[in-house]
């Protein structure tokens, strides 16, 4: 009877001894795969990831800084339109001083050389803006007033024609810098014109002034929706517009940089032979 109980304690003692041999050699398994991973940069992979880095965090860069710069010109604008109405000298100002100001200024018309900036979009119709000089009360300088947009006609190389108040009149608006940098198509001379060009592809202040033998105030004042002087349709572009999309582009570029390098990791560990 002993015997026997001793050698059923023997047979539980190697099966306990079986049983936990096998519940760890899979985590020894498991361990030892492990250890066969490592890491080893491929040649064409980290070539890639070198050229598309660079590239992904600069675009995403490049988004950001547009949008904090279309953020500053807004509070700019929301800070120095909230101040008084400066009436407009007859002498040169500086442009940077009075940009995004509100101004107010009196003088006539001259329909003479009035140009219409094509290409103007508004609530997806294709139009012009109007963009009329007025010469300053007393004096011989000019000041570009953007009376805002009118729709272009079914046949696009005929130019509507525009209604402008005569006499004195005040205008009331904020003063803007036109941007030097666009894209024009062509090179056009237009002081060698012996006929004035109505019709612009751009609002270029500098061009204005070649055409022109007067003063011209380095600034243009985009037209007040409530003034009377001869405007058209006002509804102001925002310096801010479309911010949440630059924004959006610029976390978009970043997550293929981030994307490039989990690759780039998840490519390079491999097993050894």
């Amino acid at each position: 009877m002993s015997l026997n109980m001793a050698d059923s304690s023997k047979v539980n003692a190697n099966y306990a001894r079986t049983s936990e041999d096998a519940a760890t050699l899979p985590a020894q398994e498991k361990e030892h795969g492990k250890s066969l991973r490592h890491f080893r940069p491929r040649f064409f992979p980290t070539l890639a990831a070198l050229l598309l880095l660079p590239l992904f965090i600069s675009a995403g860069q490049w988004q950001w800084n547009k949008a904090t710069i279309k953020g500053n010109l807004q509070k700019d604008l929301d800070a120095r339109g909230a101040e008084p109405s400066i009436l407009i000298p007859t002498t040169l100002v500086d442009p940077q001083l009075l940009r995004f100001r509100k101004i107010v200024a009196r003088g006539h018309y001259e329909t003479q050389y009035q140009i219409m900036i094509d290409n103007r979009i508004h609530r997806e119709q294709a139009g012009y803006h109007v963009i009329t000089p007025l010469r300053l009360e007393g004096s011989d300088t000019r000041l570009l007033v953007n009376r805002g947009w009118v729709p272009a006609l079914a046949e696009h190389h005929l130019v509507p024609q525009i209604a402008t108040p005569t006499g004195i009149v005040e205008v009331s608006g904020t003063a803007v810098v036109p941007s030097s940098r666009f894209f024009t198509l062509g090179v056009d001379d237009v002081s060698n014109k012996s006929e004035w060009q109505s019709v612009w592809q751009n609002l270029d202040l500098g061009r204005f002034g070649k055409a022109v033998d007067f003063p011209l105030q380095p600034i243009v004042v985009e037209l007040d929706a409530a003034s009377t002087a001869g405007g058209f349709v006002r509804e102001w572009r925002r310096p801010d517009e479309r911010l949440e999309t630059h924004l959006g582009y610029a976390l978009q570029w970043w997550s293929f940089a981030a994307t490039t390098v989990v690759l780039w990791l998840l490519v390079n560990f491999r097993r050894r032979s």
